[in-house]
């Protein structure tokens, strides 16, 4: 697995709403730094998808299909306490 940059994850948080690059953004700048490779991994896959399911997972209206996005969102709902 080739490790994730961080210009590719500062590119990947810029989303469609300000919530959303808030809330993904303060992972990016707080947590991804002591991530390990797999962590940062996990989150530029979940960058990848689309922002309706971001808002559905952040919120909890739907399930996380991923257990390492799960952890990731988690702690943006605890930071943020959504």
């Amino acid at each position: 697995m080739s490790k994730v940059s961080d210009g590719r994850l500062k590119w990947l948080c810029r989303r469609g709403t300000k919530e959303l690059d808030t809330l993904y953004g303060w992972w990016l700048t707080e947590r991804a730094p002591q991530a390990d490779d797999t962590q940062r991994q996990a989150f530029a896959e979940l960058l990848e998808q689309q922002d309706p399911d971001l808002w559905d997972w952040t919120l909890g209206h739907v399930a996380i299909p991923r257990e390492d996005w799960a952890a990731i969102i988690d702690e943006i709902r605890t930071h943020h306490r959504l």
